[in-house]
Formats: C-alpha cells, sequence, structure tokens
C-alpha cells in the first residue's frame, strides 16, 4: 500500500481515532521512559501523531517544543484543535528532509505502515534528525525476516511492514545511534517491540 492510500484511510478514522485515543494510555507508560534518558527538552516531534495530540500532549508537559507529523490531512486538522499552540506539517517520513536538531523523536505504531522499501530511509530520516545525545522511540513488528502483510480495523484496510529484529538493530548502528531500550511489550507472540535508542 502506498502512504496516499494509508493517509485516505485514516482521513475516514480521524475523528474515530480522536475519541477514542484523546485519553488513552496505551503507550505513554513507553513514550516516558524515552523521554527519562533524554537529556534535553529541546525541539521535538510525533510521527505519525493522529488526531489526539495525546503523545505531543505529554512531551509539552515535559518541557519539549513540540511538532507533530502524520500523512492524513484530517488527522492534523484535528490533532490542531486539540493542541493548538504545536507545528504541524504533512508528509511521508520516508520520503522527507527533516529538519535537524531535534532531541527528542517518537513513531509509535506509524512507520509500520510504510512499504518495506519505505522502512530504511524512515529510520535514516529520524536518526540524522537527532541532535547528539537526542532519543528516538519507534515501534515495529519484532519478526526474525523482513515481510509485509495486510489487515485492518473499523472497516478499513492497512498494510504493515517489518524489516524484522535483526536489521532494525543493524540500521540503528549504521545511522549513528545506539539501542538503550527493546522490549517486546504486548507479551508472548503478539510481536510488537518499542525500541529507544540514543543519537551517538
Amino acid at each position: 500500500m502506498e502512504v496516499e492510500q494509508t493517509a485516505i484511510g485514516y482521513d475516514e478514522l480521524a475523528h474515530w481515532w480522536g475519541e477514542r485515543h484523546r485519553d488513552s494510555g496505551y503507550g505513554v507508560k513507553q513514550l516516558e521512559r524515552a523521554i527519562s534518558f533524554s537529556l534535553e527538552q529541546g525541539k521535538a516531534l510525533d510521527v505519525g501523531c493522529g488526531s489526539s495530540g495525546r503523545f505531543m500532549r505529554v512531551l509539552k508537559e515535559k518541557g519539549f517544543d513540540v511538532e507533530g507529523m502524520d500523512c492524513s490531512e484530517e488527522m492534523l486538522k484535528l490533532a490542531e484543535n486539540e493542541l493548538f499552540d504545536c507545528r504541524y506539517f504533512q508528509g511521508d517520513i520516508a520520503n522527507c528532509q527533516l529538519d535537524n536538531g531535534y532531541a527528542f523523536i517518537s513513531a509509535w505504531d506509524s512507520t509500520f505502515h510504510l512499504p518495506l522499501v519505505g522502512q530504511e530511509p524512515a529510520l535514516k530520516s529520524m536518526c540524522s534528525a537527532l541532535v547528539e545525545g537526542g532519543i528516538l522511540i519507534y515501534t515495529f513488528g519484532g519478526v526474525s525476516e523482513e515481510g509485509e502483510i495486510s489487515g485492518g480495523f473499523e472497516g478499513q484496510d492497512f498494510e504493515y511492514s517489518s524489516l524484522g529484529l535483526t536489521k532494525n538493530l543493524e540500521l540503528i548502528t549504521q545511522f549513528g545511534c545506539e539501542c538503550i531500550h527493546l522490549e517486546f511489550d504486548q507479551g508472548p507472540g503478539e510481536g510488537h517491540v518499542y525500541l529507544i535508542a540514543r543519537k551517538r
């Protein structure tokens, strides 16, 4: 699935997503763990920020200057209503040049929607945009080999892909970061991994 198709699916889900996730604690404990490793509260970017603003709200409360990025125009419109004093931009993390200087980047359950060929460019883009000592937290499928699968929810079809556990760890190092925490966080057999990395 191309990013444009993913954006259309999330445009359709934007209101439902905002209502469902506005007060959700899903992923927040993991986000706060990543923030605890941060050495400074500078610029922060939430990739695939969605419409609820929940991660951005936590980052603001921790003192970051927060920006949100999403491929869905409708998601961004609703997010701006939730947190109007943040910067928002629409884009595809695998095919954009981020500004440098981020102290913190989160990409929770977002980059796994990219096609397989977009995984490495997305990771390179995020790692390259971090300042020295900057923190990245992102999720991916903790499979042993790279692959793509189809799925969906709330009547929308989506594609998912992962480079696999070993390749993600190799690329983190290649792109100038080090893994400081990795966890299968949804129980045995679920395959959902979050990784926290620090820019060397």
